[in-house]
């Protein structure tokens, strides 16, 4: 989802993953949320990358993940929502990368299996711990 997201638009994966949308001003040393006939042209254009990244979001989740994240203002806590809805916490992640790695160590053809099968397999073990954030380096030969 992140090339998919980053090749339509940067500026939109940027709103998902590391800035507040709602546009903010100081008053008397506090920072509160600024009114909307306030916005200035900077304020709107983060509004509207903030919607477009909401509806790309909606766009790519299927129907119960949808119901998960449906009441987040932004698209940074639906990305969140997601990731942990995805990964898990620390120790799921943990875990998953322990069965993983295991399922990797043990990883063997299995009788009458075909080529594209065993790859399929293999091929699953090893996106499964990159996307758990661990890489597996195979030897070349």
């Amino acid at each position: 989802m992140k090339l998919f997201i980053q090749a339509n638009d940067c500026e939109v994966w940027k709103i998902i993953t590391n800035r507040s949308s709602i546009p903010i001003k100081r008053v008397e040393g506090v920072i509160v949320p600024k009114e909307e006939n306030e916005w200035d042209d900077n304020d709107i254009k983060k509004v509207q990358l903030n919607e477009k990244a909401m509806h790309t979001l909606f766009c790519a989740i299927v129907p119960n993940e949808y119901n998960r994240v449906t009441l987040c203002d932004n698209a940074k806590e639906i990305w969140d929502k997601l990731e942990v809805a995805d990964k898990g916490t620390s120790r799921v992640k943990e875990s998953k990368i322990s069965l993983l790695t295991f399922d990797y160590e043990l990883f063997k053809v299995k009788p009458k299996e075909r080529i594209n099968e065993m790859s399929d397999g293999f091929t699953h073990i090893i996106n499964g711990l990159k996307a758990c954030g661990k890489s597996i380096l195979t030897r070349r030969w």
